[in-house]
């Protein structure tokens, strides 16, 4: 009975025991392919990418006033009905449009500060002059470029094969 136990054991541990092989080394491209993507040292907020987008005379800063008429101009693009205020879902359409991803942060439950389910321009200015204020290192009301990035250092990088994420960053001055 003791061989019967053993043998089943061993037929049913044998397909397990075959499957663990080594993992192949990385590939390398083929002729004609581009190689894998680099580790990213530089790294931009999707609030950042927006302030740039508010840019309007082409002088690669953007000053409060821009800021004010980008972000007014911004949320009516999805209060199309003039309501003053958007929905959640408007929210997220905005956040789609401007920011690159319906769940980029902020989100809509932290723009939302009276909690009445709906966004206001007054809520969305409030928020969004804090990360004005925020990227505006130098405090002299204009944002330029090396503001709006993040420089990531080796050690501060996710670890690819463990997927931690790194901390240390450092902005470009």
């Amino acid at each position: 009975m003791r061989l019967v136990s053993l043998l089943i054991g061993l037929l049913v541990a044998t397909p397990a025991l075959a499957q663990t092989t080594p993992a192949p080394p990385p590939a390398t491209p083929l002729p004609g392919q581009r190689p894998p993507q680099p580790t990213p040292t530089i790294i931009v907020e999707p609030v950042a990418m927006m302030i740039a987008a508010f840019d309007r005379d082409g002088d690669a800063r953007v000053t409060r006033a821009e800021f004010e008429a980008g972000l007014e101009a911004s949320f009516k693009a999805v209060d199309t009905a003039g309501r003053g205020s958007i929905s959640y879902i408007g929210f997220s359409d905005w956040a789609l449009m401007w920011l690159g991803d319906r769940n980029a942060l902020p989100g809509a439950f932290e723009v939302d500060t009276d909690g009445d389910n709906r966004i206001t321009l007054g809520e969305l200015r409030a928020r969004f002059t804090l990360f004005f204020n925020r990227f505006d290192v130098d405090k002299d009301g204009v944002i330029v470029r090396s503001e709006l990035v993040s420089v990531r250092t080796p050690q501060a990088l996710p670890d690819r094969g463990q997927g931690r994420r790194g901390s240390g960053r450092r902005r470009l001055q």
